[in-house]
């Protein structure tokens, strides 16, 4: 039986992006994965989101629609815990799916911070971890800033090697990637700025059915959400 790839995007997608679709589709090329689960984290450990989670995991799945192998993971959508990269890994290996079968997809500048992480450095054993290249930080540098990693970063043509005992790999894949930022995206639309081409045009559709980012939140009337709530503006992280 052939390994299984799984591909794991996780992200708040405050709004999803391009950027965040073109880093799984590099790494899906790159690694060849036979499916790509984008989870929504329900509740974010070191952000607010300004959507709430149900607007965010309709977007995903409006997004990933139609590419084959891409899935939008309901993983989070009930929880009302912080969301952390390690338990989601555990979760799915709670489902079946072993390390060796599981690659996280990560932009280098998110990755570059991963001794931050919780349960660091114990989660790099948990799933192979996918790093792509982002405009700002290109994955060349990661063995630099990162050298007591440095022994298990690979490029993607050494794909072959996750059966390899030894534990998971770190895959650089410099592959372009669209520069834009969930924050830049709730700027522009709290500016009234037009997002085309800056997210998929099915998501643009449903930001502006519903007035996400906009001065009133979700589409509700200031005089909806009470006198003090109308008079702020939202705000928040990517």
């Amino acid at each position: 039986m052939s390994l299984r790839r799984i591909g794991i995007l996780g992200g708040t997608f405050d709004p999803i992006h391009q950027g965040h679709l073109d880093a799984g589709h590099a790494a899906e090329v790159s690694l060849r994965l036979t499916e790509m689960f984008v989870v929504t984290a329900s509740v974010p450990p070191h952000r607010t989101p300004v959507a709430s989670i149900y607007h965010r995991f309709a977007m995903v799945a409006l997004a990933v629609a139609g590419r084959e192998g891409w899935r939008a993971s309901d993983l989070e959508l009930g929880l009302g815990t912080p969301s952390f990269t390690t338990d989601t890994l555990q979760r799915f290996h709670q489902r079946g799916y072993a390390a060796s079968e599981l690659f996280f997809v990560i932009g280098a500048d998110a990755f570059a911070e991963i001794e931050s992480w919780k349960d660091y450095p114990a989660i790099l054993d948990r799933a192979h971890f996918a790093v792509v290249s982002r405009a700002r930080l290109g994955v060349g540098v990661l063995a630099d800033r990162l050298p007591r990693l440095a022994r298990r970063m690979v490029r993607p043509e050494h794909a072959a090697a996750v059966s390899v005992p030894g534990g998971p790999l770190i895959f650089l894949i410099d592959a372009p990637t669209a520069d834009v930022s969930s924050t830049a995206i709730r700027q522009r639309r709290a500016s009234g700025e037009p997002v085309t081409g800056l997210v998929p045009p099915i998501v643009e559709q449903h930001i502006e059915r519903h007035g996400l980012y906009s001065l009133t939140e979700a589409g509700r009337r200031p005089e909806d959400r009470g006198p003090a709530a109308a008079a702020g503006r939202l705000h928040g992280k990517a």
